[in-house]
């Protein structure tokens, strides 16, 4: 019986609580999960392991989302990695999430999840994005 293929989810983020749990969640799941504590530590594995999808975070100290981006697409190794952010910004009116939505894809990410909706919810929403 074939086993459907490892997708390999990299989780980027500043607080580690959410990171241990948005973890475990992933891998009940069935994805194999990395993580990093911040945008540099994001960018530097994200060339060693070559992620199917990386959830990074828009607001961190080190290195917020959006310049972790800018350096993903300008390096060759991961140009084309599959973004999509983790944020608690915005408001959950459904005008706000399309406004959301349009900016992170003109930023470069494929979309944007906000950290507050449910984990379920969550889950659904990033099996849609890896169908891209």
């Amino acid at each position: 019986m074939n086993q459907p293929p490892v997708i390999l989810v990299l989780v980027v983020d500043d607080e580690a609580a959410f990171r241990e749990i948005f973890s475990a969640k992933l891998a009940a799941a069935g994805f194999k999960v990395e993580t990093a504590s911040g945008g540099a530590e994001g960018l530097k594995k994200a060339k060693e392991i070559k992620p199917d999808l990386i959830l990074m975070d828009v607001r961190m100290p080190d290195m917020d989302g959006v310049e972790a981006l800018t350096r993903l697409q300008a390096d060759p190794t991961t140009k084309g990695a599959k973004v999509v952010f983790l944020t608690n910004i915005g408001e959950p009116r459904p005008q706000a999430a399309d406004v959301d939505a349009h900016l992170s894809t003109q930023i470069g990410a494929m979309g944007y999840i906000r950290k507050t909706d449910d984990l379920d919810e969550i889950i659904k929403k990033i099996k849609g994005y890896l169908d891209k």
